[in-house]
Order: C-alpha cells, then sequence, then structure tokens
C-alpha cells in the first residue's frame, strides 16, 4: 500500500488524508527510507536543488501577555520579574542592527500585552511599531503579528479582521507569520492554549490576510500529544487554504515550517504526557518527508526549524524534503526560554558551510523567495 501512495505522488497527485496518516505511521526503517527518497524527489522536482536562506532579525517586542498557553516559557505578567517592553529607540535599535549585518527582514511579534495602546487604543500601538522602523528603512521587509495577534487588536478596538489587516498592510507590513497555528484541531488546543484562537478563526485571518494580497507563512508545532490524524488535518487544512488563495490568484502561503515541540520549560502536567523535554529527530524527520509529500505540489518552500532542532538536525531534514534552512534571526526567545538547545543565533556564512556538506548550492532569498537584491542605501541613517 505503501509503494502505491509513493507511486502516486510522484505521479504529481495529492495524497488524501487517509494515505497521509498511513505514511505517517510507518515504522519500518526501509519504507522510512522510501518515503525520505519520495519526498526528496518530488523537493528536486518542484524547488531544485538550490538550499536557499534569509538573512533577518527577530524582534520580540514584548512578553508580557495575557494568555497562559501550557507550553510557553516566554510570557510574563506585568510586573513579574523578567518581563520587558521594549520602547521606541530600542526597536529601533535593534532595526538598524539587523540591517547593519544585512538584515533585509524584521520578524517582528510579541506577547499580547493589553497595555499596548496609544491614547487607549491597541491599533494605533502597533501601527506606531511598524512606523518605527519604515520611516528610517522602507524597504525593509516586515514579516509580523500572527493570527494570534490580529484577532487581540480586532477585540480591544472593535474592529473587523479585514480592517486590522488593511491598516497594517497599509501601514508597512509585507507578510505575516503563520504562527498561534500550534495544531488546527481544537481537542489539543484546550489543552496547549486554551485561551488562543481557535481553529476556524486562525483559518480565518490567514484567509483574510489572502483575500488582502498579504502573504503568509504557515507552521505545525508537532511532537507533543497529537495523533497523525490530527497532523493531517492540519496538514489538509493547510493545503485547502492554499487551494482557494492560488485559485483566487492570491500568492497565499510562501512556506511551511516545522516547529518540533521543546518542553522543557512545560507545565509538570503537560511534560508527563509528552515524556520528553527535546524533539525526536526520527519523527520530526518522517513528519518532514510527509509534508512534503502532501503539501509541496502547493506549498512548495518547506523549512525546519535549526532553533529546535539544532543545525545538525535541520541540514540532515534538508534530505527529507526541505529546500530552505531558515534564517540568521539574530536573536531568538520564544523558544530558547522553552529550552530549545539550538541556539539564538547564526551567522551566514555558518548556515552556507553547513548547506555545503551537502553538495547543493546556497542562495540568500528575501522574504517571499525571491533572489535577494541589497537594501537601496540612502534611505536611511546606518552608514
Amino acid at each position: 500500500m505503501v509503494e502505491n501512495i509513493l507511486v502516486k505522488a510522484l505521479a504529481g497527485e495529492d495524497l488524501s488524508p487517509e494515505e497521509g496518516v498511513v505514511l505517517l505511521k510507518q515504522t519500518e526503517a526501509g519504507t522510512i527510507e522510501a518515503i525520505r527518497q519520495t519526498a526528496d524527489r518530488l523537493r528536486h522536482r518542484q524547488v531544485g536543488e538550490t538550499v536557499t536562506y534569509v538573512v533577518n532579525r527577530n524582534i520580540n517586542f514584548t512578553n508580557i501577555c495575557e494568555q497562559h498557553c501550557n507550553f510557553c516559557a516566554f510570557r510574563r505578567d506585568s510586573g513579574d520579574e523578567g518581563a520587558y517592553w521594549l520602547d521606541w529607540a530600542q526597536i529601533l535599535e535593534k532595526a538598524t542592527d539587523g540591517v547593519r549585518r544585512g538584515a533585509t527582514e524584521i520578524c517582528m511579534q510579541g506577547g499580547l500585552n493589553p497595555e499596548a495602546k496609544l491614547n487607549g487604543v491597541m491599533l494605533p500601538y502597533y501601527l506606531k511599531l511598524i512606523e518605527t522602523i519604515k520611516t528610517e528603512f522602507p524597504d525593509l521587509h516586515l514579516h509580523a503579528f500572527s493570527p494570534q495577534e490580529v484577532q487581540f487588536i480586532a477585540r480591544e478596538d472593535g474592529l473587523t479582521y479585514a480592517e486590522v489587516i488593511s491598516a497594517l498592510r497599509e501601514a508597512g507590513v509585507g507578510s505575516m507569520p503563520g504562527t498561534a497555528a500550534e495544531v488546527l484541531d481544537d481537542r489539543v488546543r484546550k489543552v496547549l492554549c486554551p485561551e488562543k484562537i481557535d481553529t476556524a478563526t486562525w483559518l480565518e485571518v490567514i484567509r483574510t490576510a489572502h483575500e488582502q494580497g498579504l502573504p503568509t507563512t504557515s507552521t505545525l508545532l508537532s511532537g507533543h500529544i497529537e495523533t497523525p490524524d490530527q497532523q493531517i488535518q492540519h496538514f489538509e487544512k493547510l493545503r485547502s487554504l492554499q487551494q482557494s488563495a492560488k485559485s483566487q490568484g492570491y500568492t497565499g502561503i510562501t512556506e511551511f515550517i516545522l516547529l518540533p515541540f521543546v518542553g522543557q520549560e512545560a507545565p509538570p502536567s503537560l511534560r508527563r504526557r509528552v515524556g520528553r523535554d527535546q524533539p525526536i529527530l526520527s519523527d520530526a524527520l518522517l513528519l518532514t518527508a510527509v509534508a512534503r509529500i502532501f503539501l509541496g505540489n502547493w506549498i512548495a518552500n518547506h523549512q525546519p526549524s535549526w532553533v529546535k532542532l539544532g543545525l545538525a538536525g535541520a541540514v540532515e531534514a534538508l534530505r527529507w524534503g526541505c529546500n530552505d534552512i531558515g534564517g540568521t534571526l539574530m536573536e531568538e526567545h520564544i523558544t530558547t526560554m522553552a529550552g530549545a538547545t539550538g541556539g539564538t543565533c547564526m551567522e551566514v556564512e555558518t548556515l552556507q558551510a553547513a548547506i555545503a556538506t551537502l553538495d547543493r548550492p546556497s542562495q540568500q532569498r528575501d522574504t517571499l523567495y525571491q533572489p535577494h537584491a541589497p537594501l537601496r542605501r540612502g534611505l536611511s541613517k546606518v552608514g
């Protein structure tokens, strides 16, 4: 049966959810190797041999958050030890440092801070975040604000998702992170993140972004309490979302990123249920391969997380269907505070050397997977 499924995939056909589950449940080494080879062949066919990367900087502008997700060691209440909220000067300093180090992208997300308002209104605060960066660096791509943040702003200000997204896009946001998805199954979400938006809301916000011409990414938080069936149903929702976007002429989802669960700092009850603190590489690699096979006809670019898997694990994932190794990040808090050991910053030369071990070429890209073009000089105060 597995052989027939792989032949179907290599013929260019989309798998059914049932066929995807069959692949995920394989345990025999030879069968898993056949799945890997199929994913690698499809990767080569769909995007070629070149491994891409982006030079970007993370800015997590606050860790003050009203929610209490069970897997999150990043969030704090206002006034807690370790709570922070960057001011405008600090935001600009981090962006400036990123540009000096070659960044073409700022990835900006933060906690849901109820005090993040200007004159009692939340949207103007977020627009000021954008303005602080874009005034100095108009060519810098802002990959910013998850569906959860969009819902938060809309709720606080009594706006529709479309109104919030339109304002963010017009102010200078170039794409939206597909984070806060975790697993798109409300039974799982009630355990992991009961206060977060539900599956339907996540899909609605992403769909609304696509309909406004705003590209997004997509993610899956894997390796905790979810089942293979729930993983595949997550993939099916992403594929359907992308099919809808493409049918209407939108870019839609630019990439899929697997985010293996790191539970070292999770509550004891969740740690006991999961049974480990760090990802199991073999599980992540099989899921990576199946993601390529299931999604690759519609979402061409697939990326591992070197923060979660370590650089060696991420390089191995490039043999299991991934074609992109991610970004330099320069600063990463959320996963590292959860107990990840992959690091917080990666130099371009390190990424290039790692890719070279596979005898595949590397290429710097921009956020939307176009070849890198240097930021125009003279548009900022960076010398």
